[in-house]
């Protein structure tokens, strides 16, 4: 399982995506190029102590995503408000990646034509979106626990 989000827009949604994968055990990977400045450094700071910067996977851009293996031999599902398609009636897969396009504009038509599947997260009546990183929680978390790899539970004492 992994998340791939599309030129994301805003950098406190990349540090809560890695705490999001660092947490789930799931990989994360980003098609750039992004809306603000991706440097290594950056990448350290977001990153504090939840994943090693350096197991985060960049792609320069679509095609480069499309022609790596990341693609190889798994779905593209896309979590998109154009979607008919509700997530509490798609069926995942342990290998899916699960793909989310930009805060501000979502994913272009070819990246929706390119998609294996789209879904949508189910919104109260007149609400538009959730926060990125707050529908990939949702998609992950079906995701996991549909195919079974939710993490053990761990309890604090």
């Amino acid at each position: 399982m992994k998340i791939v989000l599309f030129q994301p827009d805003i950098a406190q949604n990349l540090g809560a995506a890695m705490r999001l994968s660092a947490c789930l055990g799931v990989s994360l990977e980003i098609i750039e190029p992004c809306g603000f400045p991706l440097t290594s450094k950056a990448v350290r700071r977001t990153a504090m102590d939840y994943g090693v910067p350096d197991q985060l996977i960049r792609h320069k851009n679509w095609n480069a995503f499309e022609k790596s293996e990341s693609t190889a031999g798994r779905r593209i599902v896309l979590l998109t408000t154009k979607s008919a398609l509700p997530i509490t009636e798609f069926e995942f897969n342990p290998d899916d990646t699960l793909l989310f396009g930009q805060e501000s504009a979502g994913a272009p038509e070819h990246v929706h034509t390119r998609s294996d599947a789209r879904i949508y997260i189910p919104l109260a009546n007149g609400m538009r979106s959730l926060n990125l990183v707050s529908s990939a929680s949702i998609a992950v978390f079906e995701a996991l626990r549909q195919s079974g790899g939710l993490p053990p539970t761990i309890v604090s004492e």
